[in-house]
């Protein structure tokens, strides 16, 4: 074990690192980790920081990763930079917000070909709003597309950040790498927080070992924290002793203690995930803080999935391993949920579509479990008759069947485009039921507001928009509140049963479309029994939608040679006879693909 030298709070910086996703974030800290030597020759690789093997195989970044390096600039001083490398997709804009309490400064990486995007200007207000000063950087320069100057132009123009600070650079070669470590020195402020004042850390990431419990990740922002000390969890009163504390360099290495201003990992022995909360303060037991630090708002899930095991006797499994996931990811959150057609199993909630996907995947990886996922659904806010007072559901199976009205969760939508792609966006809203709000052109990309209705964005919006701008368009969102819709609950009958898992909302116009569409899916999954099985879409007991899986046929009068056709027809009548029995009795098992199918709904439209 190594002890960590004394650092002047002076000659600490901490920052982010911000970005649109793919402009070069995760690459740009690759480049960071090189110019300082944190890295042995043997250690380096791309995407240092993303050490998920979803983060590496989907080249993104989910998890904010932070590290500590060592930077010696050109006053001869020597600092200690604690860099946070963020995501960029807008469903993880959470886990920004977090890395951005942690900081004094944020890098904001523009990419010289694309521009500024819709994620650029969403992170950015985060940064502005938690009052960071902000280093406007144009990477990928070398790129034979590439426009410097116009793009820092842009940056002046749309984000208000002067023109002459932004440094170009391309983090794939380095070259301006050493110019940005010379300006966070020079333009990011030191920590202001005290070393004598009472201690108070803000945890802002955590995550489960199955060795040593629970694993927080804190930034000291007063005081100090000393292993062997008891300290005081502010927001649960939960007390423990410090056994572990580790800074990052870039690999975890044990200290004796971290003080203010610094970033660092605390083992305090906490087994039971309940008692910690991301956005918690620690403060010592003996001449502590009486007084908590503000902490994080508090993130409601946009998007409600149900999750089920496949085998019935893993329920208890999903549950230790949702209540893991629960600790490293805020965002998330699940309650117990009953299915008829299911059994037992957890209605979740998520960020968006992706955050779901990756959720989803991670269970299934990390945890070893098979899963069966229901279609996803938007909270909607149910006003009764009588004027009794509104409340919100999460699932179809909670819609009433006497309502006043129902209302959708409405978001404004930021889009950023080419100009040569502003038609096929603008066709791709109106058929999304969206009201455009305001359309204004920077050189020749087009930024569109429109207001849309969540239902209509969660699931295959990204992708679909990215399709129709050839791969250049992007988009960000926020929840701008509830209005009134006609929608109707879509429920899906299989031989005459009502399967609860695939029931949806929708709206009344698309209800026909949405129901003939799954009806002709679950067709292809739904395996051919002895008897023919009913697919129907139905609105309350109305079919709109119809589709039939035919029945296995056995040539049960392959044994008549010749002879009267009367005995070849009693055969047939007595087959005829037995399928109607069967089919009273028989019972049609789904597959898992069938539910797959129902979140594919509109892929192919």
């Amino acid at each position: 074990m190594s002890t960590s030298q004394p650092v002047p709070r002076t000659h600490i910086r901490n920052f982010c690192i911000i970005a649109h996703i793919d402009h070069g974030k995760s690459t740009l800290a690759d480049r960071l980790l090189d110019a300082t030597n944190a890295l042995s020759s043997r250690e380096k690789r791309d995407q240092f920081l993303d050490n998920m093997e979803l983060e590496r195989e989907r080249g993104i970044t989910i998890k904010a990763q932070t590290a500590r390096i060592r930077f010696r600039a050109q006053n001869g001083e020597d600092y200690i930079l604690n860099l946070i490398d963020t995501p960029g997709h807008v469903d993880f804009s959470y886990e920004v917000s977090r890395a951005l309490s942690a900081c004094e400064g944020a890098i904001l990486v523009v990419d010289a070909a694309q521009g500024i995007e819709a994620q650029t200007l969403a992170n950015t207000y985060l940064a502005i709003d938690a009052d960071l000063e902000i280093i406007p950087v144009v990477n990928k320069i070398d790129l034979p597309s590439a426009d410097p100057d116009g793009v820092a132009q842009e940056v002046e123009d749309v984000i208000g950040l002067d023109a002459a600070d932004v440094i170009p650079l391309s983090a794939k070669s380095g070259v301006g790498v050493s110019d940005l470590l010379e300006a966070i020195v020079e333009r990011i402020p030191a920590p202001s927080g005290k070393v004598e004042s009472p201690t108070r850390a803000l945890v802002f990431d955590s995550w489960f070992d199955p060795y040593v419990g629970a694993v927080l990740l804190v930034r000291v922002v007063e005081g100090k924290l000393e292993k062997r000390k008891r300290v005081r969890f502010m927001a649960t009163g939960n007390e423990q002793d410090i056994t572990e504390i580790q800074i990052v360099d870039p690999h975890p290495r044990s200290v004796d203690a971290i003080a203010a201003g610094e970033v660092g990992i605390v083992i305090a022995g906490v087994k039971s995930l309940a008692e910690v909360r991301i956005g918690d303060t620690l403060t010592t037991v003996k001449n502590g803080s009486e007084e908590p630090l503000p902490g994080f708002q508090e993130v409601k899930p946009m998007v409600f999935a149900g999750l089920y095991p496949v085998e019935a006797e893993c329920y208890e499994d999903l549950k230790v391993a949702l209540e893991k996931l629960k600790l490293n990811d805020a965002s998330f959150g699940y309650e117990p949920e009953t299915s008829a057609a299911l059994g037992f199993g957890f209605r979740c909630g998520f960020l968006g579509f992706l955050h779901a996907e990756i959720i989803q995947e991670r269970l299934e990886r990390e945890y070893d479990l098979d899963l069966i996922t229901t279609a996803p659904t938007v909270r909607y806010r149910i006003v009764p008759k009588g004027g009794e007072p509104a409340y919100e559901i999460e699932s179809p199976a909670a819609l009433p069947d006497e309502r006043e009205r129902i209302e959708e969760p409405v978001v404004l939508a930021t889009i950023h485009v080419p100009t040569e792609h502003v038609g096929a966006c603008l066709a791709l809203c109106q058929d999304r039921r969206g009201v455009q709000k305001d359309m204004e052109t920077h050189g020749n990309r087009v930024q569109i507001q429109y207001h849309l209705p969540l239902a209509e964005i969660v699931t295959d919006f990204h992708d679909r928009l990215k399709s129709v701008t050839r791969g250049y368009g992007s988009f960000d969102y926020e929840l701008t509140g509830y209005e009134a819709a006609e929608l109707v609950k879509l429920d899906i009958l299989v031989n005459g049963d009502t399967v609860d898992a695939l029931s949806l909302i929708v709206h009344r116009d698309k209800a026909q479309s949405a129901g003939s569409e799954l009806t002709r899916k679950l067709k292809e999954f739904i395996p051919r029994q002895m008897f023919q099985v009913a697919i129907q879409a139905a609105i309350g007991t109305r079919v709109i939608a119809r589709t039939s899986v035919k029945a296995l046929r056995k040539n049960v009068t392959a044994k008549c040679y010749g002879g009267d056709i009367s005995r070849k027809r009693k055969l047939l009548e007595k087959q005829k006879e037995g399928k109607r029995r069967m089919k009273k009795v028989g019972s049609v098992e789904i597959p898992q693909e069938a539910f797959l199918a129902a979140l594919r709904l509109g892929d192919e439209s």
